[in-house]
């Protein structure tokens, strides 16, 4: 994957927004307010991913290419090294688990207007 499949595949979700709040080279992506996944937009050599705490212990067991994440809290976030033989598959599998966890810990009020979003696309 690419950094510009990687940018649009998070716009693609509802109620995404990109953003730069750590300086230009680091490209966020947040739903409701909140990050789910980010990137340096020089190397795009990382994706840093949020993670449920079993489950990112057992991909960084499984995986070379996950680890814990980087200046992240390290029990909710995964780095996963990208053109190291990661299947786009898995990345994008990582990309929604990760915007899922955001998106179902936003308020409820919050929730319900990223879903009135999505009923006004379909």
């Amino acid at each position: 994957m690419h950094i510009e499949e990687f940018r649009d595949y998070c716009l693609l979700k509802a109620g995404v927004t990109e953003e730069t709040p750590f300086g230009p080279d680091t490209l966020v992506f947040k739903v409701g307010g909140k990050i789910f996944a980010l990137t340096d937009l020089n190397t795009f050599a990382s994706i840093n991913l949020k993670c449920d705490p079993e489950r990112a212990v057992e991909l960084r067991e499984q995986y070379e290419y996950v680890r814990s994440g980087y200046h992240m809290n390290k029990k909710h976030w995964n780095t996963v090294l990208i053109g190291t033989g990661i299947l786009d598959g898995l990345l994008r599998e990582l990309i929604d688990h990760s915007y899922n966890l955001v998106r179902a810990s936003l308020p409820r009020a919050v929730r319900e207007g990223i879903t009135a979003q999505e009923l006004e696309r379909a």
